[in-house]
């Protein structure tokens, strides 16, 4: 690897390509690098999690609404939509779009946390539909996902972009444009070209994830995906992109992140480097914000501990600066603690997301985010009981360099009205690669499995399961077997007028 320094430059110095982020990133992407072999098993895994969390949110209504504009937008050699018969094809940016939406739906993918915070699984719906209207093989859809997510991971790690409130779709743009680059074998010039056009074009506000949180969490990431595919488009038809989109005078960092005095350290391997940086990512077993995994996991222990959660005075959970901040008390999002919230909202609130756990002893999609969940009394005194506080301790765990290492959990400390305390902590998820139980191939399928249950048939289901497994071995045309078809039966449908 290698640690790429970034900064601003002023117009006079004409900073040279070869010196630019962008062209970094464009020459990794456009590399001949060998597939290491176990991120090929990983992409595989990732591929069938998507999948399993795509379908369970086939009839939420986002993914109702981002299919039917897609369904709007039919292609003869185009790509498929989830739930949909693989006979019919559609503009692949218009596939990735809803495709992308329901995968993100459920906030229950993968996830990578470093300087910034990322879902690297939002490359695949945009890869896999471009893959598919332009017949490549599976070699060919491992090759650029592999590189997205090493674009991806490592631009995390350098770059902080929740500080100045922008979203972090903003790093999804370029990863998804490298990555459909090096899918198509382009050339540097047009990858460094697109790269730079789909992060001008993906800059949006924290809002998304702030506040009153709305279905555009959904949208968002597919809608860069979307964003990606017309750069790759353009810059392939020789158009350019605002240049250097990173360190110009008016740049992106210049005017939007830490500014002219901005000073970066981007890693990225050699060129011809095995790119293995989707090994650092880490999959849900619980559809709840990444951070909110071990504190899951914790509650699961804590239920067994406490006789009577009456008895409970109070809870102070001690965390990291992000989880303090992003999904605690920290925030100071009112909604936070709003029973009649959203369900984007109530993921993003580990009081709520705590609390129910620790009375259930368990986390489900669905029912841990009802109405009739979120009402009830014993869970609102309780989730009312809890304060986070950021603990240095926590926070430099969480941004170690060793992956080994670092963690996102927590220490929780339960008071009870007797003035007795009950603590316990856990440094990370139990299905982090480097938890107690580690996610392996035959838990994303179970979670597949469980996910699709009752809106998959047992025969469709085995034979998508089949085919991922044999992803090396699809050739050029066969990547629609990647789709996955429910019966007419169960689409829903949005019956408002729109446009399309």
């Amino acid at each position: 690897m290698i640690l790429h320094t970034v900064k601003v430059y002023p117009s006079r110095k004409k900073l040279p390509k070869k010196n630019q982020l962008a062209w970094k990133i464009a020459e990794i992407a456009s590399d001949n690098a060998k597939l290491n072999k176990l991120a090929v098993e990983m992409v595989i895994n990732r591929i069938i999690d998507n999948a399993s969390v795509a379908i369970a949110s086939l009839n939420r209504r986002p993914v109702i609404s981002s299919r039917e504009m897609a369904l709007a937008h039919s292609r003869k050699n185009g790509a498929t939509i989830f739930g949909i018969s693989s006979k019919k094809k559609f503009d692949c940016e218009w596939a990735a779009w809803t495709n992308g939406t329901a995968v993100r739906e459920l906030d229950f993918h993968d996830t990578f946390l470093a300087a910034d915070y990322s879902h690297p699984g939002d490359n695949i719906p945009p890869l896999l539909a471009v893959a598919q209207q332009l017949k490549k093989n599976g070699i060919d859809l491992l090759r650029g996902i592999i590189t997205a997510y090493e674009v991806q991971v490592n631009l995390v790690k350098g770059i902080c972009l929740h500080k100045h409130k922008v979203d972090h779709i903003a790093h999804l743009g370029p990863s998804v444009a490298a990555g459909i680059g090096s899918m198509l074998r382009l050339n540097t010039e047009t990858i460094y070209q697109a790269v730079q056009q789909a992060l001008h074009v993906t800059i949006s506000t924290r809002q998304s994830r702030k506040g009153e949180i709305s279905s555009w969490k959904a949208f968002a990431p597919a809608h860069a995906g979307k964003l990606a595919i017309e750069a790759i488009d353009r810059a392939m038809r020789g158009e350019g992109g605002p240049s250097p989109i990173y360190e110009g005078e008016d740049s992106v960092i210049a005017r939007i992140l830490d500014g002219k005095k901005a000073k970066y350290k981007v890693p990225l391997p050699k060129k011809n480097e095995e790119k293995k940086a989707i090994l650092e990512t880490y999959t849900k077993e619980y559809s709840a914000e990444y951070q909110a995994q071990a504190l899951i996991d914790l509650a699961k222990k804590l239920k067994l501990k406490i006789n009577n959660l009456d008895n409970i005075k109070k809870i102070d959970i001690y965390t990291s600066h992000h989880t303090h901040y992003v999904i605690g008390t920290g925030a100071n999002d009112p909604q936070k603690m709003d029973p009649n919230a959203s369900r984007e909202t109530l993921d993003h609130s580990i009081m709520y997301i705590f609390a129910v756990a620790l009375e259930d002893g368990d986390w489900h999609h669905e029912k841990s985010y009802s109405k009739s969940r979120s009402n009830k009394k014993s869970t609102l005194k309780l989730w009312r009981s809890i304060k986070t506080h950021e603990d240095n301790k926590w926070t430099k765990k969480y941004h170690d360099t060793n992956p080994k290492n670092k963690s996102f959990g927590a220490k929780v400390v339960i008071t009870l009205k007797n003035g007795k305390k009950i603590t316990e902590e856990l440094e990370r998820a139990d299905a982090h690669p480097h938890g107690a139980r580690p996610f392996k191939r035959l838990n994303y399928i179970n979670k597949f499995k469980i996910l699709t249950n009752k809106i998959l048939s047992k025969k469709e289901g085995e034979r998508f399961l089949k085919e991922v497994q044999n992803l090396k071995n699809l050739k050029n045309g066969q990547l629609h077997k990647l789709n996955i078809e429910v019966s007419n039966k169960i689409i829903k449908k949005n019956k408002k007028k729109s446009i399309f």
